[in-house]
């Protein structure tokens, strides 16, 4: 397992740079086997040195890339695959361990089509707030997935959202309840967006 104080979300690309000795043995071992490891959100404290406390929802990532340096450092590129709840954190010995299940999507939890292009609008309009503001944003694409669950989860990853709101999108029951609950996200983020904008300006956010 490996804990980061980012949200991964399935078919999402992750590059890790490996460093920590505990994480280089474990990149060691999982090359050796299958290639996959857990990621898990850290919900306090940091990536570094071990006495975080994570998040109980994960994604597998698969190894596509792996390069090692002389000094026993990795660079690596993962893709995410699918998510999972754990059931059990190991004791962290070499490395941090859990006992998982993996958590399946609603099937029937199909987003209706017709709201697709509003809630593109909205992404669109709501990360160029932030670009005014100076907050890095994810960039945008129209070239979407048909399946509906790897759609809810691309239209997530272009987000202008925080890892807590991300974190909430990721745990959602199926796609349909994502993006709804993006949506409901993201009209947050632009009132809140709204009223920096406002204050930068020296106008009143209520007016």
């Amino acid at each position: 397992m490996f804990p980061l104080g980012s949200v991964l979300l399935p078919g999402s690309l992750l590059p890790l740079h490996i460093f920590e000795d505990r994480y280089r043995r474990m990149i060691d071992d999982v090359l050796g086997e299958d290639r996959c490891f857990g990621v898990t959100f850290i919900t306090r404290g940091s990536e570094v040195g071990g006495g975080e406390e994570r998040s109980m929802v994960g994604v597998l990532a698969v190894i596509v890339e792996a390069s090692r340096f002389d000094d026993g450092r990795w660079a690596i590129g993962a893709v995410a695959d699918r998510r999972f709840r754990v059931l059990e954190w190991l004791v962290d010995d070499p490395y941090p361990r859990a006992r998982i299940e993996w958590w399946p999507e609603n099937p029937d939890n199909a987003p209706p089509p017709e709201n697709l292009d509003r809630l593109l609008d909205l992404i669109t309009e709501v990360s160029a707030m932030g670009a005014m503001l100076g907050y890095s944003v994810p960039m945008i694409q129209r070239d979407l997935p048909a399946d509906s669950v790897a759609l809810s989860y691309a239209l997530t990853s272009v987000s202008p959202l925080g890892p807590s709101d991300r974190f909430d999108l990721l745990c959602a029951d199926g796609p349909r309840q994502r993006l709804d609950l993006l949506e409901q996200r993201l009209l947050d983020q632009q009132v809140l967006f709204g009223a920096q904008i406002s204050m930068d300006d020296g106008t009143d956010p209520g007016l």
